[in-house]
């Protein structure tokens, strides 16, 4: 057994060099070194617990390894986080340093998020998905972190650990499961199977090594077999005693809305804010309709709209040219500082993800050194579809909504947010951690913000102008429809007694969704209460941008806003708000 003091060097050589120590960047206080001894043992038992995690972050002493799912194991990390939770609540704040001291806020909504998962939502007991999940080797093709035969010893390793992990399920799950869970675990088992004898050997097809190549298709088949006898299970051990019962409850709901994001307020108070926006995000889809198209209704002009996308072999190209033009937009109009020259590479989504991706960015880790290439994927339409399947799939990349989603994803979204933490000096901390409702909230508030800043249109439109504008307002409204819709379903759901079918009525007649997708949304709302974070974290961003334009005046730059807001890592917006506005009257007044 390694010595804290062991681990704790291991880790400094591991994360020191990313980022400065508070005590490099300001005046240190007093109880600073106690606090980064603290927390870098914090870290060390966190990514111990969660070693794809690691991977995932460039810290590739977790390589081929993967978490412990046994009973002992999970009752051992509940008692490390809250013990850790304990001294970093206990902490003598006025021997901290300010940055220190939000360091250590953000540990504390990390743990937080933890618990919530570990306790109030008894993922282990009650959650059959996380299990289903645990076989993740995505990360081994996708990234050439390493040379390809270490890397597909590292998949031997984790697929050997299969039937251990479904044996854990088993064994941990209770009798009564909500059903939409085990729904959807018989469904990612089987898919995960899918892929495991599909999509995963097709892409190691290549592979000559002749001792490798055996171990590989034992430890790959035996991980299939045991993923699809833990669907089978679930069908047959689980399914007939599944209840409807869901819902976190009101009291766990605005636990983990105070604790992950520090937003301290009723869930009644946010839905009848998320109620209001919906209203007028309707208005405006109708209202640009009446635009484009007064005698039809708005329905249907966005139908119309959608027709007009590319031809299926120039789909790619068009989103990298068009992407282009987005980046030079934001240069040029001085939105936010982009701090590096390397674009994202514009490709197709790899196959073994085009079954739950759409578009998608896919950046390295902050800790990455080798494989640091980042990748803009876009799902293409198959071959083997029919001409009215790809039709259908194009229309969700219309010229309009596709735009809008590179701007998400993207410029200014995603892409420049990892662009500002790499070049940032964000402590180690802001680094690993992130808020759901800041990383979500600030490429939802991009779309509107880009349309709002004159994407899309210019001055003193011509009729045929202003009707293209009207598009791009529909394609930014219809994804703050969904958005919004998520927020008021999440909260209904979780504490008001709203049932599967009600969220997803609720979504086909507030979004226009068709009946799938707005069950499928529905369905994610049972496991995923946080989804309510895009529309949370946007106005969150756009309140405390009021609040910064109002205390800076006639100095005012949306340009310095949004570069202030990018260049302190990813924590809770609550907690920006303590960096960029002076008076503290006004920072717990986050919506």
């Amino acid at each position: 057994m390694k010595s804290i003091e062991l681990r704790l060097l291991c880790l400094v050589f591991s994360l020191g060099c990313a980022a400065p120590l508070p005590a490099q960047t300001e005046t240190a206080g007093k109880g600073d070194v106690d606090f980064d001894k603290v927390s870098l043992d914090f870290i060390g038992g966190y990514l111990a617990a969660r070693p794809l995690t690691g991977v995932a972050l460039g810290l590739h002493q977790y390589d081929g390894k993967i978490g412990d799912y046994s009973r002992l194991a999970i009752d051992a990390e509940i008692e490390r986080l809250k013990r850790f939770q304990g001294q970093f609540e206990k902490m003598d704040v006025s021997k901290l340093s300010k940055r220190a001291d939000i360091d250590r806020r953000v540990l504390l909504s990390a743990i937080a998020r933890e618990l919530a998962q570990y306790v109030d939502m008894a993922v282990f007991e009650k959650n059959p998905m996380i299990y289903a999940r645990a076989i993740d080797v995505n990360i081994y093709i996708k990234r050439d972190f390493k040379p390809l035969p270490d890397r597909v010893r590292d998949i031997v390793t984790i697929e050997d650990q299969t039937a251990n992990v479904m044996t854990a399920a088993k064994t941990n799950l209770a009798t009564a499961l909500p059903k939409p869970f085990v729904e959807l675990a018989i469904q990612i088992a089987n898919g995960s199977a899918d892929f495991l004898e599909k999509d995963l050997v097709g892409a190691l097809k290549d592979m000559k090594d002749e001792q490798l190549r055996p171990a590989f298709d034992d430890a790959n088949k035996k991980a299939a077999a045991a993923l699809r006898d833990y669907a089978h299970w679930l069908t047959k051990e689980k399914l007939p005693k599944a209840t409807a019962d869901f819902a976190l409850g009101a009291e766990k709901y605005q636990r983990l809305l105070a604790g992950t994001e520090l937003v301290d307020l009723p869930p009644a108070k946010i839905l009848a804010l998320g109620l209001q926006r919906l209203k007028e995000e309707q208005d405006a889809f109708a209202a640009a309709a009446k635009i484009i198209d007064p005698k039809k209704s708005p329905i249907d002009v966005f139908k119309e709209v959608q027709q007009d996308h590319p031809k299926a072999g120039e789909l790619i190209a068009d989103v990298a040219k068009d992407l282009d033009q987005i980046r030079q937009y934001v240069l040029d109009h001085h939105l936010v500082a982009i701090s590096s020259d390397v674009r994202a590479n514009v490709t197709e989504t790899p196959p073994f993800d085009r079954a739950t991706s759409f578009a998608s960015m896919d950046t390295p880790g902050p800790f990455e050194r080798k494989a640091t290439q980042a990748y803009y994927y876009v799902t293409p339409t198959e071959s083997a579809w029919t001409e009215q399947q790809k039709n259908e799939w194009l229309t969700a990349f219309n010229y309009y909504t596709a735009d809008v989603v590179s701007i998400h994803e993207a410029y200014p979204g995603h892409y420049v947010q990892f662009l500002h933490l790499n070049a940032s000096s964000a402590t180690r901390i802001e680094k690993v951690f992130s808020s759901y409702a800041y990383v979500e909230g600030w490429a939802h508030y991009c779309e509107k913000m880009m349309l709002d800043e004159g994407f899309g249109s210019v001055p003193n439109p011509t009729p045929e102008q202003n009707v293209r504008a009207a598009k791009y307002r529909m394609a930014q409204a219809d994804e703050a429809l969904l958005r919004l819709c998520r927020l008021c379903v999440s909260i209904q759901m979780h504490t008001l007694g709203m049932s599967i079918a009600d969220g997803a009525k609720f979504f086909h007649e507030n979004c226009y969704y068709e009946s799938k997708p707005s069950i499928a949304e529905a369905m994610r709302g049972t496991f995923d209460p946080g989804y309510l974070n895009y529309t949370l974290g946007k106005l969150e961003i756009l309140k405390l941008r009021d609040d910064y334009k109002a205390q800076e005046g006639a100095n005012f730059s949306l340009e310095k806003f949004h570069d202030e807001l990018l260049d302190h890592g990813a924590p809770p917006i609550r907690l920006l708000r303590e960096i960029l506005l002076k008076d503290p009257k006004q920072w717990d007044a986050v919506l």
